[in-house]
């Protein structure tokens, strides 16, 4: 009894080794607090990060974006990557438990006038691992890792599915006012263009002021035809995310809705907040699953332990088959152990040389997280300043060319001033454009950089 129970012990002590190496978090190799400067917004305190439902108060985007999260195929391709590491994670668990066989069969045989009939059935499991030495539990691990990584993934690729159909919404609604702006410096210049070509041939000024007045004609005609083709390769896109045509009910109304109808994103006091974001937990996940390779193939290198057994009853006639004489059993232990060549070695200076790989990239991912918070957030503290001297801007062109006009009317100044004033109104309302639509990707970019949405 006492060798029994010492036997037991010994072997349960056994399966409870794990020859992976203990897993700890590493350091972030990045400052603990966010930036700090000229360029940056005072720090908030508070959580970090918005649900996109908090994120877009716009409810015509909202319902795009609620499509593309239903119909987008790249997204579906990704939740099935993911279900179909969870079905790997289940194959691998299920190696740790016997699998348990049921068999029955009948042989008849005539030979020389004489019949002989057997029957057989048993019960029983084939070459079951026993794991003394983590080998399998490790294996398990890695394949859970690899599902927790892929499921960090599907996570991020749903915030970043929502920021692109927003931000190509956006960039919809910013390339739909370029283009309306180009018609209207299209109907100006060409008014000046009429305007020039009656006093030429009234002769009171020169083919020279015609020609300037026509190259302002035929800038904006030539942007018309640019932005059409922009507007609608914009709604390509929209379509190609929604994973349908978008009607024209739900396209923006302009991009001043926008800039009211998305939130600006908290960003929190300090960097922790980089850890939760999807792409650095599948990084860490990624390392993790590489660590417990570690323990699987250090496992290798001991024996390892299996058992076929089976348990059924046999007899020459099937009334007999039950009863007590038919009773038959069957085991059948094994181990191998390597000794000499073979992966062993190689498997785990690949294993120790992966789970390297996995910690730079974990970190590498850290790092690049920091970044683009940091970048979001200078843009974010200085694109209000830029936004208001921009809208100045187009107010003082706006003035500068009504009255380089009168002036030009009035015969006080050439028509040179006046064209420069164009121009200059021209690419002011461009900026603004542009600098508004800065400010609204800005905030998708935060969302998605900071990745804590819910």
């Amino acid at each position: 009894m006492t060798r029994s129970l010492l036997l037991l012990t010994s072997a349960l002590t056994l399966a409870g080794c794990n020859m992976a190496p203990t897993y700890v978090r590493p350091a972030a190799p990045v400052p603990a607090a966010l930036p700090t400067g000229e360029a940056y917004a005072p720090a908030q305190a508070g959580a970090a990060g918005l649900p996109w439902t908090q994120l877009v108060g716009d409810a015509k985007l909202q319902t795009v974006i609620q499509r593309a999260l239903t119909n987008n195929r790249d997204l579906r391709a990704t939740l099935a990557n993911v279900q179909a590491a969870r079905a790997q994670y289940r194959i691998q668990r299920a190696s740790q438990l016997p699998t348990v066989t049921g068999d029955a069969s009948a042989a008849f045989v005539r030979q020389n006038d004489a019949r002989q009939n057997s029957y057989s059935a048993d019960i029983g499991f084939g070459a079951f691992e026993i794991d003394l030495f983590g080998r399998l539990r490790n294996l398990s691990e890695s394949a859970l890792q690899s599902y927790m990584a892929t499921q960090e993934g599907a996570r991020a690729a749903r915030i970043a599915l929502i920021a692109e159909t927003a931000s190509a919404y956006a960039t919809l609604a910013a390339d739909q006012e370029l283009l309306a702006v180009s018609r209207q410096t299209l109907a100006s210049a060409q008014r000046t263009l009429d305007l020039v070509s009656s006093l030429n041939g009234a002769g009171l000024t020169g083919k020279l002021d015609v020609y300037q007045a026509q190259t302002t004609v035929e800038q904006a005609a030539s942007d018309v035809a640019a932005n059409v083709t922009q507007v609608a390769q914009d709604r390509n896109a929209i379509d190609l995310l929604a994973g349908a045509p978008v009607e024209d009910a739900l396209l923006p109304a302009s991009l001043d809705s926008l800039i009211t109808g998305i939130a600006k994103v908290p960003a929190g006091l300090t960097s922790d907040i980089l850890l939760q974001r999807p792409d650095v937990l599948q990084a860490e996940h990624q390392l993790m699953a590489a660590n417990a390779d570690i323990g699987a193939a250090r496992a290798a290198m001991f024996p390892r332990i299996s058992l076929t057994s089976a348990i059924g009853v046999a007899s020459s006639a099937l009334s007999s088959l039950f009863t007590g004489d038919a009773f038959a059993w069957s085991a059948a232990p094994s181990a191998s152990l390597p000794i000499f060549g073979g992966p062993v070695r190689g498997n785990i200076d690949f294993s120790k040389a992966q789970r390297d790989m996995m910690l730079a990239q974990y970190e590498g991912a850290i790092q690049t997280a920091f970044r683009e918070v940091a970048d979001a957030l200078a843009r974010d503290g200085t694109i209000d300043a830029q936004q208001a001297a921009q809208r100045r801007l187009v107010i003082a062109s706006q003035r500068a060319y009504a009255l380089s006009e009168d002036r030009y009317r009035a015969g006080i100044d050439t028509f040179l001033t006046t064209l420069t004033s164009q121009r200059t109104l021209y690419a002011a309302r461009q900026s603004a454009i542009a600098t508004d639509l800065a400010l609204v990707s800005n905030r998708i970019l935060l969302y998605r950089v900071i990745g804590a949405d819910q």
